[in-house]
């Protein structure tokens, strides 16, 4: 082909949410090895500090924004930071989002207030980032794509935690419609749904037995693993693809509920099911 559809050389990718050393990190350092400059916006000037810094230090082209992304002023801020930077825009990576244990909790006392910061963090964040990053590329006349994070609760029932599982499935509707509307503009949208991820805030089990009976590659993913596939979507190895959701979950979403720890019928005899184990 005579050049590499994964390298993102000279092109700018912002992403938001980017400190924190999880998945916006991993994000942003991958991206930047390839070759964009990036735009890291979060909101926490320390973090940024702590997770952003060393990245610069290293050579890669990383420029930190402080910006709280759920203002119509730190959106902007986030696109004079765009603006500001060498290369051709391209890529916006929205990360900001999560689920805090507050926020959990039967759906019946779920109070307003928790409701409507879980759709702010986990939609609104998404949506008007993209909003704003859609019209400076059509301003542009340039082609682009965006990568929205989701997660497989999106996808699926989200017990005990509501309004983060809303936020997340309504993500995805707003995926396809962008998808949808900006098509013929040649700027694609997709998403990646990720499963449980080891990152430095996730509230995950410390219970080996209980990771291998949820996930069928019997381990959490790494931000890493999830940073592959964004920069998938943002290259030109994706150039067909818009409107999808890849999910990065070790096997989680295809796994019923009917299935051992060793993903063999749990209903089936134990002379049928040792059978199974051996193949």
């Amino acid at each position: 082909m005579g050049r590499d559809l994964w390298r993102l050389d000279d092109k700018i990718v912002v992403v938001s949410g980017a400190a924190g050393g999880g998945i916006g990190t991993a994000i942003t350092q991958l991206c930047a090895s390839v070759g964009a400059t990036v735009i890291a916006a979060d909101h926490d000037a320390e973090k940024l500090d702590r997770d952003i810094a060393p990245l610069i230090d290293q050579g890669l082209a990383v420029v930190p924004v402080v910006a709280d992304v759920l203002t119509e002023q730190g959106v902007a801020a986030v696109m004079d930071g765009a603006h500001g930077a060498k290369g051709d825009l391209h890529g916006l990576v929205t990360v900001v989002g999560g689920g805090p244990p507050a926020t959990w909790g039967s759906t019946p006392k779920l109070s307003r207030e928790h409701w409507s910061a879980q759709i702010a963090l986990n939609l609104d964040s998404m949506f008007f980032m993209a909003q704003a990053f859609t019209d400076a590329l059509k301003t542009q006349g340039r082609p682009g794509a965006i990568v929205a994070i989701s997660s497989i609760l999106g996808l699926t029932a989200s017990p005990y935690n509501a309004g983060y599982g809303a936020g997340k499935a309504a993500l995805l509707s707003v995926v396809k419609t962008l998808g949808l509307e900006f098509a013929r503009d040649g700027i694609r949208v997709n998403a990646v749904a990720p499963g449980a991820t080891q990152t430095p805030t996730a509230h995950l089990s410390a219970d080996p037995q209980a990771v291998k009976r949820g996930v069928p590659m019997g381990r959490f993913g790494t931000p890493e693993e999830i940073a592959g596939p964004v920069l998938f979507l943002l290259s030109e190895m994706s150039s067909y693809m818009t409107g999808q959701c890849l999910v990065a979950d070790g096997g989680c979403n295809i796994k019923w509920s009917h299935l051992t720890e060793d993903n063999v019928p749990m209903f089936l005899k134990e002379q049928s099911a040792e059978q199974a184990r051996k193949w």
